[in-house]
């Protein structure tokens, strides 16, 4: 792997250009793996087709959607479900590098600090985007459609992205403050939960009320509730807040996250070693 040498020069806009330089460094050695592993990461973009060929032909007569059609009422749901199961990815590559020692190699490097957890981000960033491509064709194929026309669909995509950068900055905080496989297993085994603690497939209305509330305010409903909106899908009347502004919540939700887990991602990354 190439690495770059900061220059003498220390201005602000010389340290962004090596920091992202290094980052991109380092998002290339994900890359890499890959194309290396080219079986890992074809099963990695299958398994959410895998989902919604599932849900579509095991659970359709089961799941009534208010309105319109059972693909329309899907899809949204699916395509925010796999934004939020990406942070496994994430804290799981993380805690691992850290384990075997490549995260502390990295550190002894003459590299931007920042360079590691952006070239996390970068790599799994662009993950997501193949992930939800592959997604966005699947249901197609299946006959899910957009209703509002092209701009109202790509802002929803860009909502779906940035719920995903909201996870990234939780993976990374995750993976650097887990370093045993038996704790990034169990947190593994409660991302499921939260996930369908939402609105993707059942409404909150009708859980019981505390578990309702939850599910009403889960990061994962505003999302799916605006795309579906933006997409112009069916979706569960809510009545609530976060109901009449899914979009506004849509966008909060996760740069409020982004504002929590960045700083603490960072100041923990720099308490490695200490």
């Amino acid at each position: 792997m190439t690495v770059l040498t900061p220059p003498r020069k220390t201005s602000g806009a010389e340290r962004l250009r090596w920091a992202l330089a290094d980052g991109w460094t380092v998002a290339k050695r994900d890359l890499t793996h890959w194309a290396q592993q080219p079986a890992v990461f074809i099963v990695g973009l299958l398994f959410p087709v895998l989902m919604l060929l599932m849900f579509a032909l095991f659970f359709g007569g089961a799941i009534t959607p208010p309105t319109g059609s059972y693909q329309d009422f899907l899809v949204p749901g699916l395509l925010g479900l796999t934004m939020v199961f990406g942070v496994e990815t994430t804290f799981t590559a993380i805690s691992t590098d850290l384990a075997r020692g490549v995260t502390d190699r990295f550190r002894s490097l003459p590299m931007a600090g920042s360079a590691v957890v952006t070239g996390r981000c970068i790599a799994d960033l662009l993950n997501a985007i193949a992930v939800l491509a592959v997604l966005v064709l699947a249901g197609l194929a299946i006959g899910w459609r957009w209703h509002e026309g092209l701009g109202p669909a790509l802002a929803a995509f860009g909502l779906l992205l940035l719920l995903r950068v909201a996870m990234l900055w939780l993976g990374i905080y995750l993976g650097l403050l887990l370093r045993r496989a038996e704790a990034v297993q169990a947190i593994q085994i409660l991302v499921w939960p939260l996930g369908f603690l939402s609105n993707a497939f059942v409404a909150p209305t009708t859980m019981p009320g505390w578990l309702g509330a939850i599910a009403e305010w889960n990061p994962l409903s505003a999302t799916v509730a605006a795309v579906r909106e933006l997409f112009g899908n069916p979706g569960w009347a809510s009545g609530s807040w976060l109901g009449d502004y899914a979009i506004l919540a849509a966008i909060g939700w996760p740069v409020l996250l982004i504002a929590v887990f960045y700083p603490l991602s960072v100041r923990r990354y720099r308490q490695l070693g200490g």
